[in-house]
């Protein structure tokens, strides 16, 4: 015997705490997600860390994070670009900053392209061309805005 309680009563009060339990046990697809979403956390934040490392790539990152580079990259999948393109547009990102920062204006640019991972000046120039259509020394002059880096 339910007590005071009618069945419908009953029902609805089971229907709740089903729902309510439903609701704080996530699903395994949004533990994937969520743990997907760590994981590619963590790996952004370490390549942010090492971006200034020349040697940074995805088979270093994928030791560092004991995952198969193939496993890196299905990571990054989801995120319309590849690990190296990350790379290279994080490391256009902080060149592009330097290059306009005021404290640096001395600086040559290939040691700010060096610092940021760039051993060549001739390919960081192209880089910089392809992705802001413009040199490294326009920029720092000031022609024009830069645009976005394009994602490749």
């Amino acid at each position: 015997m339910i007590g005071t309680m009618s069945g419908a009563g009953a029902l609805a009060s089971l229907l709740d705490l089903i729902a309510a339990i439903l609701v704080r046990e996530p699903t395994a697809e949004h533990r994937f997600e969520t743990r997907r979403d760590s994981q590619l956390a963590r790996v952004r934040g370490y390549i942010q860390e090492n971006l200034a490392d020349p040697r940074l790539s995805p088979k270093t990152i994928a030791t560092a994070h004991h995952m198969s580079v193939r496993s890196l990259h299905r990571l990054f999948a989801g995120q319309d670009t590849t690990v190296a393109s990350w790379i290279r547009n994080q490391r256009l990102e902080r060149c592009r900053h330097d290059l306009t920062d005021p404290a640096l204006r001395d600086r040559p640019i290939h040691a700010i392209a060096g610092r940021w991972g760039f051993p060549s000046h001739a390919h960081f120039t192209r880089a910089f061309r392809t992705a802001y259509g413009m040199s490294p020394l326009e920029h720092r002059h000031g022609y024009g805005p830069p645009r976005p880096a394009r994602r490749s």
